[in-house]
């Protein structure tokens, strides 16, 4: 490999790693808003949940670690005591919030499903081409 190809594949590599961060760093910061905007306490493990992302990577990010920092620190006034219609409307955030959370996750476990399902289709088709190319069956012939 030439020296310029090495260059550019760092490069190449670099520039990738810096968009991934940035996109982490996004999903963050997101995050954080979400958790305000529902009245969540803001805690490192609830961001970390919330954008999917490593305790490492908030505390390795000042800015992060310093907001996050910040409103987990804030007081936050007791609640009024509940009626039963605010119980309600509480219990119906919380499973949609639940819910949201779930579908979140069922996606994600359905794309890893679908990438796992790709990758073994495309070794799959790999394994048969070298049963052809050393002159062996692809398939077993049933007896």
């Amino acid at each position: 490999m030439t020296d310029d190809a090495r260059a550019k594949r760092i490069q190449t590599l670099n520039t990738a790693a810096k968009a991934k961060s940035q996109a982490k760093k996004e999903a963050a910061e997101k995050a954080i808003r979400t958790l305000v905007k529902r009245g969540e306490p803001i805690t490192f493990q609830a961001v970390q949940r919330e954008a999917n992302v490593s305790h490492a990577f908030l505390y390795n990010h000042p800015d992060l670690r310093g907001r996050i920092e910040r409103l987990r620190a804030q007081v936050r006034p007791l609640p009024a005591p509940a009626t039963p219609a605010d119980e309600e409307s509480t219990l119906v955030l919380a499973l949609t919030s639940q819910i949201t959370r779930l579908k979140k996750q069922h996606r994600q476990e359905i794309q890893a499903l679908r990438d796992a399902l790709e990758q073994a289709h495309g070794e799959n088709l790999d394994l048969r081409r070298e049963l052809n190319r050393r002159g062996l069956p692809g398939q077993v012939q049933p007896s």
